[in-house]
């Protein structure tokens, strides 16, 4: 039986039956009316269905971003300074605390480290860096942290940027897989190495208050510690410019690697200067190079020209080393590299892995600093 019936009287106390009905009656069928309980009108309950719905799926959204973020690998933190990004940095301090050091809670501006150095690398050098990674460069965050601390070294894999979405994307699977890559906001191309590298030195000073900035490139075999010992002897004058130095004749041939555009302005011979594969800047003279505005500098075709060049005119001391030029693992070496064939290893991918097997190269002990 239905729980009311449509011919129910809808006035309070009306006859059910018999009895005359009353005028407003008929005995002519008449469509059911609506029952009591009806809104007068649909358009009232449409705004809040709306709002209803519209809550109900914000919160489904919620729900499921929430597991999502929770189950996906969550990206490590990095830490900027302008455009440049040091994608190590949030490791660096949370490890603080669980290897000693409470006084290093959050984010430090500039870590204290005897030197800095930037490993300059491109696109195409992913080989290179798993090379190194195999060999006297740390695979692992919590191994470069030790490295760090043991040496008073910082590591960075140095890499600009690239209009290819495809090499980026690669480089961020890359990032996110080893997380020791300070990234510069300057285009990855080899005739803007001069620009690279002083978006580099302006970058890492901002980043790391370091005695020394050291460049080196990705295809040279380094010891470390030696390094670390070298850099820091005692030495009398603040601005120093260590490298391996060199003179030579002005390529002005177009047709030739070394070609120097601005040739006319130098002259016959080169000035003494280190080449590029790796050198030492102190912090002082990084501090005025960091200062500088970057179109107050001229800018030579070659690298390593350029920066002698800045060099000069900061009147700072050179440093000839030749134990960061070494073309053979020695007891003394620091850096070896196929100095004269090669601007660092000739065929590094493989030639870094070749060295780290002989021991000279990487189990020969850290002379003691008066031996460097």
């Amino acid at each position: 039986m239905p729980l009311f019936s449509h011919r129910s009287s809808a006035v309070s106390g009306g006859p059910v039956s018999g009895g005359p009905l009353p005028s407003f009656y008929s005995s002519k069928p008449v469509k059911p009316s609506k029952p009591f309980y009806s809104f007068s009108s649909t358009r009232t309950p449409l705004p809040l269905l709306a709002f209803s719905f519209l809550c109900l799926f914000i919160g489904l959204a919620g729900t499921l971003f929430a597991v999502y973020a929770i189950r996906r690998n969550q990206p490590l933190p990095v830490f900027h300074c302008g455009k440049s990004v040091d994608t190590f940095r949030a490791f660096y301090s949370s490890d603080s605390a669980k290897l000693g050091d409470d006084s290093n809670k959050g984010l430090v501006d500039r870590p204290k480290l005897l030197g800095f150095v930037g490993i300059q690398t491109g696109f195409d050098s992913g080989e290179r860096r798993a090379a190194l990674r195999s060999t006297w460069f740390p695979s692992d965050p919590e191994d470069l942290l030790r490295l760090e601390q043991a040496t008073g070294l910082g590591f960075r894999f140095v890499i600009g940027k690239s209009k290819d979405a495809k090499k980026m994307a690669m480089l961020e699977e890359e990032i996110e897989k080893y997380r020791d890559f300070m990234l510069i906001d300057v285009e990855e191309e080899y005739l803007k190495l001069p620009y690279k590298t002083l978006a580099f030195f302006k970058a890492a000073f901002k980043l790391f208050e370091a005695d020394y900035y050291v460049k080196a490139d990705d295809d040279i075999y380094l010891r470390p510690d030696r390094l670390a010992t070298l850099l820091a002897k005692e030495r009398s004058d603040s601005m120093t410019y260590i490298g391996c130095m060199k003179k030579g004749p002005v390529i002005t041939d177009p047709k030739l690697k070394w070609y120097e555009k601005s040739g006319h302005l130098i002259g016959n011979e080169y000035f003494l200067h280190a080449y590029g594969p790796i050198y030492v800047l102190s912090a002082e003279v990084v501090a005025s190079l960091a200062a500088a505005r970057n179109n107050s500098l001229r800018m030579f075709n070659n690298e390593d020209v350029t920066i002698g060049s800045w060099m000069l005119a900061m009147n700072v001391h050179h440093e000839d080393n030749r134990a960061i030029c070494d073309p053979r693992c020695t007891p003394k070496s620091i850096a070896v590299w196929d100095i004269p064939r090669c601007s660092g290893l000739c065929n590094p991918a493989s030639k870094l892995k070749e060295l780290h097997k002989i021991g000279m190269c990487s189990k020969s002990p850290t002379l003691p600093p008066d031996d460097v």
